[in-house]
């Protein structure tokens, strides 16, 4: 992506001459909106509470003057003590994070690891006591490895909570908040989040020390390149017409989400029986199905990725075309995030949603949330079968609102009324994921049973964003930087 203002370079935020050699290999010249806006403030050692869709180069918002701030000012290395720590919520961002790290840093001296579970720790503690500068964790083995006296916080510098939201929504607010408690009070913290509603903004302005708050879209918007649309058909029929879009639809790659890891499973052992190589990813699968799955994707062996919302941030894969929600996901800010995985970089993508009769309630939920239509495609093999879809949807576009005397609406509670069961399991089997390296997606318990780059150089990587925390935000947030005065 790239700055609508082109007179900004990367040259012109006084970077580094080893970091702007470093982006120049890659042809990286003009900083995208959050970069832009952070970079500076961060250099002059600023506390930062940032927000931007999903695909903005968050990641080297931050990276890129973290390592100018450590090149600047070395020190020894002391085993198992980094100077920076950069918490993330699942295992994909953090190796991510780190390749770009590795990619921003390659003219510097300084060393960075990862460490997240579902893979042996010892590599990890070896690495550690080596002397890094930057660790990336997830909170699961992080804590771990603190418990274990192999890594201490308390020479910490600068601390990244990236993907602030998703912590939450994951359940892992207890283990961040006991990461915290652990870090120096003299410190320069960065929040990075997709989005930034007013509650957010007041716990932030109020709490962070002297805080920069920087917004560079607006809370909960689609990316403007991705075209919308939905299909409407009965629950039994959606693997046959799935095949027939990957028919339809036969360039670049493809990824579908479901919203369990068994239907993941399932669906792809359907595409493979039908003839179309397929993988799976999900919290169930070993880190090293994961790796391989995700890298056969990335290079085209394989061009359908089977996902669950583990996938809906912080995987930046050149080349998806087509994203297709097998099942809408119950929880509307999902939407976004999923979609969000195509249309990067300054391309257009292509967002195709299957909704059956009882997931019409999840789709009103996400027209609500970004305040706009999803345009309704009629024009397909089962458009009959959606449980009289083409007659109580009139025109081109899917109801925005509820149908006045739905059965819907008469038998099923409000979304709202479910909040306390989502947080529960997220609590239950989310926090758990990296917490003991099982698995990382938060548990999708249904809350409504009802129901290219551009032509100019762009911008460093396109790494995710996202969603609107619900109201235990608040307390999350308090608990993170109390005592910070």
């Amino acid at each position: 992506m790239t700055s609508a203002d082109t007179t900004v370079t990367f040259t012109s935020l006084n970077l580094a001459e080893p970091l702007l050699r470093a982006l120049a290999e890659k042809n990286y010249t003009h900083p995208s909106p959050i970069q832009a806006q952070a970079i500076p403030h961060l250099l002059q050692g600023r506390d930062i509470f940032g927000c931007a869709q999903t695909g903005t180069g968050k990641t080297a918002a931050f990276a890129l003057p973290i390592l100018q701030l450590l090149d600047a000012r070395p020190k020894a290395r002391t085993p198992g003590r980094p100077r920076v720590l950069i918490l993330t919520p699942t295992r994909e961002l953090a190796a991510q994070i780190g390749d770009n790290i590795a990619l921003y840093g390659k003219h510097l001296k300084l060393r960075h690891t990862v460490i997240f579970g579902g893979v042996g720790q010892q590599p990890q503690v070896d690495r550690l006591q080596a002397g890094v500068d930057i660790v990336v964790a997830t909170p699961g083995r992080l804590l771990d490895l603190m418990g274990q006296g192999a890594v201490r916080l308390d020479q910490i510098e600068i601390f990244v909570l990236d993907e602030a939201d998703r912590m939450l929504d994951m359940g892992f607010a207890p283990d961040v908040k006991r990461v915290i408690q652990r870090l120096p009070a003299k410190r320069q913290s960065l929040l990075f989040s997709a989005t930034m509603p007013q509650e957010i903004r007041d716990i932030a302005a109020n709490l962070l020390r002297d805080p920069i708050d920087i917004a560079v879209t607006p809370v909960a918007t689609t990316a403007e390149r991705i075209d919308q649309r939905v299909m409407f058909v009965q629950g039994a029929d959606k693997h046959r017409l799935l095949v027939h879009v990957l028919e339809k639809h036969d360039d670049g790659l493809v990824l579908v989400f479901t919203r369990t890891k068994h239907g993941a499973n399932r669906l792809v052992q359907k595409l493979d029986r039908d003839g179309i190589p397929a993988a799976a990813i999900h919290g169930n699968k070993s880190q090293g199905a994961r790796t391989r799955a995700l890298d056969d994707f990335r290079t085209g062996r394989t061009r359908v990725l089977v996902a669950t919302d583990i996938a809906a941030r912080g995987i930046d894969v050149k080349g998806i075309g087509l994203v297709v929600n097998f099942d809408l996901p119950n929880e509307p800010e999902a939407y976004v995030h999923r979609i969000g995985r195509t249309a990067r970089a300054g391309a257009d993508g292509l967002a195709i949603s299957f909704c059956s009769p009882d997931e019409r309630e999840y789709l009103r939920d996400i027209q609500r949330l970004i305040r706009q239509d999803v345009a309704v495609e009629r024009e397909h093999p089962f458009s009959q079968g959606g449980g009289g879809a083409g007659s109580s949807h009139a025109g081109d576009r899917a109801p925005s609102q509820p149908s006045r005397g739905g059965r819907a609406a008469a038998t099923h509670p409000h979304p709202s009324q479910h909040r306390g069961d989502r947080r529960g399991s997220a609590r239950g089997q989310g926090a758990s994921d990296e917490r003991r390296g099982r698995h990382e997606h938060r548990a999708q318990t249904p809350r409504k049973p009802h129901g290219a780059r551009s032509a100019q150089a762009s911008a460093p990587e396109a790494k995710p964003v996202e969603v609107a925390p619900k109201s235990r935000t608040a307390g999350f947030f308090s608990a993170l930087f109390r005592g910070r005065r």
